[in-house]
């Protein structure tokens, strides 16, 4: 199990009952490690309430384009994405590039 900070920004917070920070226990499948894309199928099975919601932050079994996600600050595609082990104190923020007019 791991504790991580995760925030939603840009817009997202909307699909998150209006909350942009949560500080999330998430446990790995094996029990043992726990990998960002672990944390993602989280945030999709326990978090996002509404099923059309989860269009707007999924696409293809990974974050959708548009949708700016970091680790500790770092983008993710340069730390492994979904394959990134995720650590006890871990801050990962996700924020929408997209906006509606």
């Amino acid at each position: 199990m791991v504790n991580v900070k995760v925030e939603f920004l840009g817009g997202l917070d909307a699909i998150f009952e209006k909350q942009r920070t949560y500080k999330l226990n998430v446990e790995g499948p094996d029990g043992s490690t726990v990998t960002v894309g672990d944390l993602i199928d989280y945030i999709v099975q326990n978090m996002i309430k509404n099923d059309k919601d989860k269009e707007v932050f999924i696409e293809n079994d990974t974050i959708r384009p548009g949708i700016l996600t970091l680790i500790n600050d770092t983008d993710w595609e340069l730390e492994g994405e979904k394959e990134y082990v995720l650590e006890d104190g871990d801050i990962v923020s996700f924020t929408s590039t997209l906006h509606g007019g």
